[in-house]
C-alpha cells in the first residue's frame, strides 16, 4: 500500500508550501545518495520524498490527491515498475527539483544540477554531452565561517581547445557522416526469441549518438576538443557554514565536450581546527583556567572571542567544571537570524610547586578549616557521607 504523502514528508495536512518545500529539502539532505553510499533503504525514501513533494507542491495534483487519495494522482505518479513521481531514477528528481536543493537558505544550490562526478554522460535535447562534475574541498578558519569570506581557490578542468575551437577537428577538417549508424545516431539491432521480433535501440558508440564523425582529429586535443587547464574561481562563502556543508557552482565544471554544456563545481566546506574554540552546532566552547584564589574570591579576567578578547566576570566560590555562557559571542546560524553563544568551562588548577610563602599561607587556611571542622561544623565528606545516608 502506497505510503502518505504528508506522512512521507512528515507535515500537516494543512502544511503552508512553504512548509511543504522545506519538509522536502529536509529528507532529501538526509537521505541524499552522496551521503548515504550503498544503502537502498536511503536512495527509495530519497525517492519517495521526490514522489510526495510532486504532487503536494501542486496545487491542483494536491487538491485531487487530498479528495481521492492516490487513485487522484495516479496517472502523474506512474512511472512504470520501481518509479516514484515518474522518476526512473534519481537523476531525474535532480533534473526536476535541482532548484529548491539549496541547503543553506539562500545563498547557492547544495546539489544544483548533479551529483559529483555522476551524469557525466548525459546528453542535453540538442544531443551533445555534458560536461563532468568536478568537486573540491576548502578548509577555513572559524574566524572565517563566522563572518564569511571571499576565497579565490585554482582549480584545474577541462576547457574548450583554442587548437580547434572546442571543434575537435584539424583546421581545415571536414565532419563527414557516420558509416556507422549512416548518421541516425542510434543502431538498431534486431534478435528473434519466442516472442516475436525484438528490437533494441542504443545510441551509437562510434560517433557519441551525434550521427557525425572528423575526418581528421584535432592534434592538440586528441579530437575531444577540450585540454586541462587551471583557471581561479572566487568563491563568496556565507557565514554559518558547517563541516560537511557543500554548494554548487553552476557552470564551473569541465566544459562539455563538442560544444556541449559545461558540468558544475561542488564546493565541500572544512572547517579548520582552531587553536582556542570546539565548534557545538552555533555555539563555540572554550576552556578557561582559573587559579585557586579567584575561584574562591571571584575575579575578571580576559578570555579570547571569535571578535578578540573580552572580559568574563567569575563569581566568587564557582566550582571547577562549571559553564559559563556568553551570549551572541558564537557562530551565526545558518538558516536563522540568531547568533550562538559562547560557552566558557571554568578549570581551577592546582599549583603543582608552591613557594615558601604560599606553603606558608595554605598551611595557615588548613588550620582555619580543621578548626571549622572542630567547633562542630560538617567538613566536606562529612556532608556527603550524611546526605547519603539521610
Amino acid at each position: 500500500m502506497p505510503k502518505d504523502y504528508y506522512t512521507v514528508l512528515g507535515i500537516d495536512r494543512n502544511a503552508s508550501q512553504d512548509e511543504i518545500k522545506k519538509a522536502y529539502r529536509k529528507k532529501a539532505l538526509k537521505y541524499h545518495p552522496d551521503k548515504n553510499p550503498d544503502d537502498p533503504e536511503a536512495e527509495q525514501k530519497f525517492k519517495e520524498a521526490a514522489e510526495a513533494y510532486s504532487v503536494l507542491s501542486d496545487s491542483e495534483k494536491r487538491k485531487r490527491y487530498d479528495q481521492f487519495g492516490h487513485q487522484g494522482v495516479k496517472s502523474d505518479t506512474a512511472g512504470g515498475a520501481g518509479a516514484y513521481g515518474g522518476f526512473s531514477n534519481v537523476e531525474d528528481i535532480f533534473d526536476a527539483f535541482g532548484d529548491i536543493f539549496g541547503g543553506f537558505g539562500g545563498f547557492g544550490d547544495i546539489f544544483g544540477g548533479g551529483r559529483t562526478g555522476r551524469r557525466t554522460s548525459r546528453r542535453s535535447a540538442r544531443g551533445t554531452q555534458r560536461g563532468s562534475d568536478l568537486k573540491i574541498r576548502l578548509k577555513l578558519d572559524l574566524e572565517e565561517v563566522a563572518e564569511g569570506a571571499t576565497k579565490k581557490v585554482k582549480v584545474r578542468r577541462l576547457e574548450r581547445c583554442e587548437g580547434c575551437n572546442g571543434s575537435g577537428a584539424e583546421s581545415g577538417s571536414d565532419m563527414k557522416t557516420c558509416p556507422v549508424c549512416r548518421g541516425a545516431g542510434e543502431v538498431r539491432q534486431s534478435t528473434q526469441s519466442i516472442f516475436g521480433q525484438m528490437v533494441n535501440v542504443r545510441e551509437c558508440s562510434n560517433c557519441d549518438g551525434t550521427g557525425q564523425v572528423i575526418e581528421e582529429l584535432c592534434r592538440t586535443c586528441g579530437g575531444s576538443g577540450l585540454v586541462k587547464k587551471e583557471v581561479t574561481l572566487t568563491i563568496d562563502v556565507p557565514a554559518g557554514v558547517a563541516n560537511g556543508n557543500y554548494m554548487t557552482l553552476r557552470g564551473e565544471g569541465n566544459k562539455g565536450p563538442h560544444g556541449g554544456p559545461p558540468g558544475n563545481l561542488v564546493v565541500l566546506f572544512e572547517e579548520k581546527p582552531h587553536k582556542y574554540f570546539t565548534r557545538k552546532g552555533d555555539d563555540i566552547l572554550l576552556e578557561a583556567k582559573v587559579t585557586f584564589s579567584q575561584a574562591a574570591l571571584g575575579d575578571e579576567i580576559r578570555v579570547p572571542t571569535l571578535d578578540g578578547e573580552a572580559s568574563l566576570k567569575i563569581p566568587a566560590g564557582i566550582q571547577s567544571g562549571k559553564v559559563l555562557r556568553m551570549r551572541k559571542k558564537g557562530l551565526p546560524a545558518l538558516e536563522r537570524s540568531r547568533r550562538g553563544d559562547q560557552l566558557v568551562k571554568i578549570q581551577v588548577v592546582t599549583p603543582q610547586k608552591l613557594s615558601e610563602e604560599e606553603t606558608r599561607l595554605l598551611q595557615e587556611l588548613a588550620k582555619y578549616d580543621e578548626q571549622h571542622r572542630t567547633n562542630g561544623e560538617e567538613g566536606f565528606f562529612e556532608k556527603v557521607k550524611n546526605a547519603f545516608s539521610s
